[in-house]
């Protein structure tokens, strides 16, 4: 059994069922609904996105379901990245960024903590200086506002 999925420029991708339920929300999508013939727009993700995701669900099919009352409480690790995922997360930051809104978006937890420990991975042991240059980010504080913001966090810095 499978399910169309389109995607906001409106590729159509026919999934198998056990593939797109590992998205929450086109798993609930589908029990509201029941069986469809209609493809089930997805209107925040693009068809190079969805393809991604297609790719890391389709390898990770026969996992076990890691999403239980716990899952939430783990403590999280960044250095645990299987190979397989370590590989298929290497893509330029603008795509990174792009299956993270739409793992976020379409509820894939393990798809999107992949995401967020690649980024937590390329931020380690930077300065805000260097993560602002990495992610274009723009230093609009006057002096005195990084002053303040210094001496409110003044226990945080190594000594």
């Amino acid at each position: 059994m499978s399910v169309k999925l389109c995607s906001s420029d409106n590729k159509e991708f026919a999934v198998d069922m056990k593939i797109a339920t590992q998205s929450t929300l086109i798993r609930n999508l589908l029990d509201d609904v029941g069986e469809t013939d209609e493809a089930i727009p997805l209107p925040n993700v693009t068809g190079k996105v969805l393809e991604k995701i297609i790719e890391y669900c389709t390898h990770h099919m026969d996992d076990p379901p890691a999403l239980n009352e716990e899952y939430d409480d783990l403590p999280k690790r960044s250095d645990d990245i299987e190979p397989w995922d370590e590989k298929f997360i290497d893509v330029d930051q603008e795509l990174l960024f792009e299956i993270l809104l739409a793992s976020n978006y379409m509820d894939i937890k393990p798809l999107l903590d992949l995401g967020c420990k690649t980024v937590a991975n390329m931020i380690r042991n930077k300065t805000a200086e260097e993560i602002r240059k990495m992610f274009n980010i723009v230093d609009d504080f006057t002096e005195e506002e990084r002053e303040q913001i210094r001496k409110e966090n003044e226990w945080a810095e190594d000594h």
